[in-house]
């Protein structure tokens, strides 16, 4: 099998012998997949400095298997120059991609979201937060886990914005004036207001924010089966000291 010209970002890579790398990519068309770089660490391979994250890219490859030969790459566009606590942001999506997506599976949508997050991260910093949240949020419904945010899964009505609810991650949420009783770690508690917001992707209040920062990281620890994730825990050991009180305030 050949395939050429599709668009591609790489979410991880590795060395492989003295002159190659391993490059795990991200396609609309063939999802995610592995692919051996012959050479492109020599200093005159022609994919010198353009194999690397962030960087839209339009790539051809030979072969079948768990690792296809990658036979052309060039830039489809800038690269998303991301810096600071905003690029360990970008590492955090990639991470969630390599760690949850099946290989060979192809996610359009998810792709077309991917790159609307970087652009969000590269043009709107200060609102990183609420990217973030959002592509979890799609990352959750395209690989089968989406949310319940609109309706009590008990009693099927409308979540009430001015109500307290349980949200149960293999159930979804129930109003806690119906729920009986629960112990802490039976689920999350949020307000309605902020299923809400983040059922209609208006993240525009900090408490919103943070209740919905805890209902999606429980969410994701359930499919990540409690493994860390490497991104948020050397973005809190290395980077959350030193970032400045300029730059925005997030973390992954």
């Amino acid at each position: 099998m050949h395939v050429q010209g599709q668009p591609a970002f790489i979410l991880h890579h590795r060395d492989y012998s003295e002159t190659s790398l391993i490059l795990d990519v991200l396609t609309p068309a063939h999802g995610r997949l592995g692919l051996l770089a012959k050479g492109a660490r020599r200093p005159s391979s022609p994919w010198r400095g353009i194999l690397k994250p962030f960087q839209p890219l339009l790539i051809d490859w030979m072969g079948r298997g768990e690792l296809p030969i990658l036979t052309g790459a060039e830039t489809e566009a800038a690269g998303y120059p991301l810096s600071g606590a905003i690029l360990y942001c970008g590492f955090y999506l990639n991470e969630l991609l390599w760690r949850l997506l099946h290989k060979h599976d192809p996610h359009e949508q998810l792709f077309a979201v991917y790159r609307q997050a970087l652009d969000g991260l590269r043009d709107r910093p200060a609102t990183a937060e609420t990217v973030l949240r959002l592509f979890e949020k799609t990352l959750l419904r395209e690989t089968g886990y989406g949310l319940v945010l609109d309706r009590d899964v008990e009693t099927h009505e409308s979540v009430d914005p001015l109500a307290l609810y349980l949200y149960r991650p293999d159930r979804g949420p129930t109003r806690l004036a119906t729920a009986g009783r629960h112990r802490p770690g039976d689920g999350i508690r949020l307000h309605g207001s902020s299923l809400l917001a983040l059922h209609r992707e208006v993240l525009d209040d900090p408490r919103s924010r943070r209740e919905t920062k805890a209902l999606l990281r429980a969410m994701l620890a359930r499919q990540l089966d409690g493994r860390p994730l490497h991104t948020r825990e050397l973005f809190r050991q290395v980077v959350a000291p030193f970032v400045s009180s300029r730059e925005p305030q997030v973390a992954p």
